[in-house]
């Protein structure tokens, strides 16, 4: 049975890794400016995935010997999200009050924008902007990053596992006998 400190502090090397690339990937896209464009997001989640599918492969090939349950794998992959949706958060909330304070601002008018486009009522935005303005502050936009990019990792996590779980061989046999 492998050491459970074992895994966590494997999972922290990876997740601060993957949680580094994204905050790369994050200020690179801040300073070309298309921070704010929707494309941006899908690299980000692509990153996400390929953090997983990378560190989870190495984690069963280098620490485990080559093979990995899916459990593990699934367990390997959230905890990997955990971590770099953790610092990743930590950098957005930087970012959102010392970097850029005027983002906020930038992300609600983009919000407007599409709802005048969709040819919502004006009530109905004026609404919509005031529940938007209450949600949209750096602490909240925080709090709420952590839970949605660690359940994305999660998503991520079930499907990849199935394609990286790699029982050991003497336990293939085992079943035979």
């Amino acid at each position: 049975m492998e050491n459970k400190q074992n895994v966590w502090k494997n999972a922290l090397n990876w997740g601060l890794i993957v949680g580094v690339v994204l905050i790369i990937y994050s200020v690179l896209m801040y300073f070309l400016d298309v921070n704010l464009e929707e494309w941006v997001k899908w690299i980000a989640f692509i990153i996400l995935l390929a953090g997983i599918v990378y560190s989870t492969i190495q984690y069963r090939d280098n620490v485990l010997g080559g093979s990995i349950t899916y459990t593990q794998a699934l367990g390997f992959g959230v905890v990997i999200s955990l971590y770099a949706a953790v610092i990743s958060a930590v950098y957005s909330y930087l970012e959102m009050t010392i970097i850029d304070p005027d983002l906020i601002g930038k992300m609600i008018a983009i919000e407007e924008e599409k709802m005048l486009s969709q040819g919502i009522p004006d009530n109905q935005i004026e609404q919509s902007m005031e529940i938007i303005k209450m949600i949209m502050k750096p602490g909240i936009l925080t709090l709420i990053y952590i839970p949605v990019l660690t359940f994305i990792g999660f998503v991520f996590s079930l499907i990849t596992s199935i394609f990286l779980k790699k029982e050991g061989v003497s336990e293939t046999f085992d079943d035979v006998e």
